[in-house]
């Protein structure tokens, strides 16, 4: 028997619920920061007395927080490989200072510097929060937890940014206060959780297989299943290279995976809101929260509903395919979608949907990178991946907007088609299936494995 066994046992309880909100509220401020410069990218401009943002500036600022959290990933994934509860809350300690620090901006280069700092510790949290999630959940509800606390926090903060905006705005704020309100309003959800996050345990795992201390691993386990329930992990001495060359196909298939979502949401975020927001007479703010409430939020549902009764590959595969057939339909029905607001609405829902609740709920809920590597790596092999989906999310930002004016906007919609299409086929053949098993299990790290490699 596993010595995480009696975690892996657990009902969802309260310790779970409290571990959900801690590492949750980290993702939720991260979809309020990366959310919230977009929708008030106007008032920003105006403020700065630039009627016309150049394609570097504009490149500034979306890039900002895309090397910033590509550099915070691998940071924290070197770091996180020497404790995980030993660097939590330095993500939101950067954040909610960052956050802050935007308030007093004063102009878009000192912006894009503040949201280089943003960034970083947006990364260091796309690293920790889904690790411990994962370390700390019970097997059966794994998958719920970690699409819970990372996907769906990540739609609530980004429609939590709308929310402001809208409310800030009906109450009458200037413009060049709005934008510095709405962005540093960021700092509330990060420093809300601060205290949580340096009162969590180390998990369980970490302090047995990484720390080498098979009695604190023991004390964290008995504390959250009851006395009489621990049994002594055995530390995993193994050479770090030699452990990430045995699960490297996985890892990579989970980092393409992030790479090609990013890629297919992002770019579809260049056709779809901005044609149809524009037919529909909406703005930023109250387009991101109809399109939210409409369909991301009940295909998350639906995803978590899902993800642990038919498992990651199927959902996902499905959500890809879904995606793809409703790029082809967006690309052939360009015309009538044009003349017919309602319509561009039905079709960009239903492919906000499938997206949503399949790739959406796993690969970009960030679940493969750690159900598919082993304790002895999982920090770094995390960090691989979200490496891979800033890339592709940088690749959207620079690149489609080239092969847009290049090709033309049914090309361009094809190719994303196209790559849905290989989300699909990656989803059924690089990863395997790892609802309803262990993370031991998944990855043969299991203590009578590690004695026999001893």
């Amino acid at each position: 028997m596993s010595a995480f066994a009696s975690l892996d046992a657990q009902r969802f309880g309260r310790f779970h619920w409290l571990a959900l909100f801690t590492t949750g509220m980290g993702v939720f401020t991260d979809g309020y920061d990366l959310a919230s410069v977009s929708i008030v990218l106007p008032q920003i401009l105006a403020s700065f007395g630039i009627a016309r943002v150049t394609s570097v500036q504009s490149a500034a600022l979306v890039a900002a927080a895309l090397v910033g959290s590509t550099l915070g990933a691998i940071a924290f994934g070197i770091l996180g490989q020497g404790g995980r509860k030993k660097y939590y809350g330095l993500d939101v300690g950067l954040m909610t200072i960052a956050a802050l620090a935007q308030f007093f901006a004063g102009g878009l280069w000192s912006l894009a510097a503040i949201r280089l700092v943003l960034g970083f510790g947006i990364g260091a949290d796309y690293v920790l929060s889904p690790t411990i999630m994962a370390e700390h959940a019970n097997q059966r509800d794994r998958g719920k937890k970690l699409g819970l606390g990372f996907g769906v926090m990540w739609s609530l903060g980004a429609a939590a940014a709308a929310l402001v905006t809208l409310g800030l705005h009906a109450l009458g704020t200037p413009p060049g206060l709005l934008w510095r309100l709405v962005l540093a309003l960021g700092a509330v959800p990060a420093a809300s959780v601060l205290y949580l996050r340096r009162r969590m345990p180390e998990t369980a795992r970490f302090l047995g297989r990484l720390g080498g201390d098979a009695a604190a691993a023991s004390a964290v386990i008995e504390g959250i299943s009851g006395p009489g329930t621990a049994a002594a992990p055995r530390a995993d001495r193994r050479p770090w290279l030699v452990v990430l060359r045995a699960h490297l196909r996985p890892i990579l298939g989970a980092a393409a995976l992030w790479l090609v979502f990013d890629l297919v949401t992002y770019s579809g975020g260049l056709f779809g809101p901005t044609l149809i927001a524009r037919g529909l007479g909406l703005g930023p703010a109250q387009f991101s929260l109809l399109i939210t409430f409409l369909f991301v939020l009940p295909a998350d549902a639906l995803g978590l509903a899902l993800i642990d009764r038919i498992g990651r590959r199927p959902l996902q595969a499905a959500g890809f395919l879904g995606a793809a057939l409703m790029l082809a339909a967006f690309a052939l029905l360009q015309g009538r979608i044009r003349a017919s607001p309602l319509l561009g609405m039905a079709s960009f829902g239903a492919y906000t949907v499938a997206i949503s609740a399949g790739p959406g709920i796993v690969a970009g809920a960030g679940i493969l990178g750690v159900e598919l590597s082993p304790t002895r790596i999982r920090a770094m092999a995390q960090a691989v991946t979200v490496v891979a989906g800033r890339i592709g999310a940088a690749l959207a930002g620079f690149l489609f907007p080239l092969i847009f004016g290049r090709i033309g906007e049914t090309g361009a919609v094809g190719i994303l088609g196209a790559l849905a299409l290989l989300g699909a086929w990656l989803s059924l053949r690089v990863v395997p299936e790892t609802a309803g098993r262990a993370l031991e299990e998944i990855n043969a790290d299991d203590d009578s494995v590690l004695a026999e490699n001893i």
